[in-house]
């Protein structure tokens, strides 16, 4: 019986640990999603606020934006990719606990491991879409940055 309890744990203790690593991500991503929203709500007040005055900065301005708005549909993607990781990983919690516990089964071992390999390959999807996030956050820091290097030459 002891055996049992202890198989039953570690064989739902990946997915778990796996749990947690999604959350921290999405932590990051919530984190990165409240940035960029504060981003464009300034932009959108300065924006307001200039009324043709510095016509440089408004093109600054209108260049940043579009970009802003693709960096909002990477971050969201990243986040439903984790979220739905989260929830394969809890599925195939669950379908290990009914394996390991009623009885080990052909199509239970293949739920199982189709859940977790779909989680892991949600979690990766939802990496790439965070990489190209930065990579476009790099490029609207260039944009913004631009008329300050040209100061030094």
């Amino acid at each position: 019986m002891n055996d049992t309890i202890i198989g039953i744990i570690k064989g739902m203790l990946s997915p778990s640990i796996m749990i947690s690593a999604c959350g921290l991500l999405l932590l990051g991503m919530n984190n990165k999603y409240s940035l960029v929203v504060n981003r464009i709500r300034i932009l959108n007040n300065e924006f307001r606020e200039l009324q043709e005055k510095d016509q440089e900065r408004i093109d600054c301005i209108l260049k940043q934006m579009p970009l802003l708005i693709d960096r909002m549909k990477l971050i969201r993607n990243a986040v439903w990719l984790y979220t739905i990781g989260i929830a394969m990983f809890i599925f195939s919690i669950f379908s290990l606990g009914i394996y390991l516990f009623y009885g080990k089964s052909l199509i239970l071992t293949i739920i199982s491991l189709v859940l977790f390999i779909i989680a892991i390959l949600s979690v990766l999807v939802g990496i790439i879409f965070a990489a190209r996030e930065v990579l476009l956050g790099f490029k609207i820091i260039n944009i913004e940055t631009k008329n300050i290097y040209s100061f030094k030459s």
